[in-house]
């Protein structure tokens, strides 16, 4: 799937439709309703607090950009610094794609997709695998990277959303358009958090798009064909 479907399914009519068919499931109120807690006298809003959440991840995340000055490969090996096995392999978006994956950062897996993974790129036997980047050998699209740096940061503080059976159910029920009546009360929260964070990757991309390339070029940028699928 290129990036520009990505971006048309996340900011198209499909998200709603998920959105409204989750609030019939849960009741509306559930979704819209801001979460509030007291805790010592005080009331605590915790949508405020996941976006000063959002903000702060955020602002760490420009500060490895331009320390690296944006460069991919510098980047990638300032993840391996903090754990993450990166590999570049000719054919990464054929070994991939069989188990629903693309180019880019990978969450952990178990089970016969980690046994497939582990097999395919260190030629290893393993039913667990962490998190990895794997990418094609060349160049690397800057803003596709950019897309998978996010989600990788955000996966290492363990922000909600970005884990892998919260991400699973997004592939499952966004971009497969399963039915989300199957859904479990728990499964419904988990796909909320990995629809909001992915959003705010693209949106967090659009963003550095419009500051380096200028707003019209934007989304340009994003739907290019000659980028690296997601």
């Amino acid at each position: 799937m290129l990036l520009k479907n990505i971006i048309y399914k996340i900011l198209s009519i499909q998200e709603k439709i998920l959105r409204f068919q989750l609030s019939k499931t849960i009741g509306a109120k559930n979704l819209s309703k801001r979460k509030r807690h007291f805790a010592n006298g005080c009331m605590l809003d915790l949508n405020s607090l996941a976006d000063a959440e959002k903000n702060k991840l955020e602002e760490e995340m420009m500060l490895v950009l331009k320390k690296y000055n944006y460069e991919p490969i510098e980047i990638l090996k300032y993840i391996k610094t903090q754990g993450t096995n990166v590999y570049f392999l000719d054919n990464a978006n054929k070994i991939l794609n069989p188990i629903g994956e693309n180019e880019g950062f990978i969450y952990p897996a178990k089970g016969a997709k980690a046994l497939y993974l582990s097999l395919s790129i260190n030629k290893s036997f393993s039913l667990k695998t962490e998190e990895i980047f794997v990418l094609k050998k060349g160049d690397i699209n800057k803003y596709y990277f950019i897309y998978h740096f996010y989600n990788w940061y955000a996966f290492k503080h363990n922000i909600a959303g970005m884990d892998s059976e919260s991400q699973d159910l997004l592939k499952k029920y966004l971009f497969e358009e399963a039915d989300t009546k199957k859904l479990q009360l728990s499964e419904i929260y988990k796909l909320k958090d990995a629809i909001r964070q992915d959003k705010a990757s693209i949106e967090f991309v659009i963003k550095l798009c419009r500051n380096y390339d200028g707003a019209k070029s934007a989304l340009e940028k994003l739907r290019s064909e000659s980028g690296t699928k997601i």
